[in-house]
């Protein structure tokens, strides 16, 4: 099946025939569930958090060198990224060599979220259309990340797109920024990303 709407260009970087990441053929159509998002980390040529929010039946998505931090005080850089089809929310393992993203894969953290984004007037912008216009507010409910958060475009035109994600100052805020990535678990199978190379290498010499 041809690349449609917004997974254009996922489905244009990626062979399904050598990555077992999900072919996800077209956006999903919105069944009015709770939003999700995933936090994967991702040991490429530079080791790097990918941030991802459903919205528009795909997951929107950022590389954040340095990972979510949960104090206030740390404004995290975010670089977008080609739009992912909802079922990446779950995928962890090994991207072949001389694949778009060659390494390893593990889910930080996934769970929920809650759209905070409003007008002057109070009302709720829809998510898509804040994203569009450059900023959007949001309630994590996760395994590791919870309470409020921001995403906000810093540069659009001239250079590359940049956003900064920042956690807001409530009762979840912490200081001492976010966990090494080499030390981190799966929040869905427990494997470091160390494990989970071990265990794509394995599973590819049988």
């Amino acid at each position: 099946m041809p690349a449609t709407g917004t997974l254009a260009e996922y489905h244009r970087r990626r062979d399904f025939e050598r990555t077992r990441e999900p072919r996800g053929a077209t956006p999903a159509a919105s069944g009015g569930a709770t939003p999700v998002f995933v936090v994967q980390i991702h040991d490429a040529s530079t080791m790097h958090f990918d941030f991802r929010l459903e919205a528009d039946g795909v997951l929107k998505s950022w590389a954040v060198p340095k990972g979510p931090s949960t104090d206030p005080h740390d404004k995290r850089f975010a670089t977008p990224t080609e739009d992912h089809p909802l079922e990446y929310r779950s995928f962890e393992g090994r991207i072949p060599e001389g694949e778009y993203g060659a390494g390893s894969v593990i889910v930080w953290d996934e769970g929920t979220y809650r759209n905070l984004t409003t007008d002057r007037d109070g009302r709720e912008v829809p998510f898509g259309r804040a994203l569009e216009q450059g900023h959007v507010s949001f309630w994590l409910n996760g395994h590791k990340l919870h309470g409020g958060w921001a995403l906000t475009r810093i540069r659009q035109e001239g250079r590359r797109e940049a956003w900064l994600l920042v956690k807001e100052a409530d009762r979840h805020a912490r200081g001492g920024g976010t966990p090494s990535p080499q030390r981190a678990r799966s929040a869905l199978s427990g494997r470091t990303l160390r494990q989970m190379a071990g265990g794509a290498a394995e599973e590819g010499g049988r």
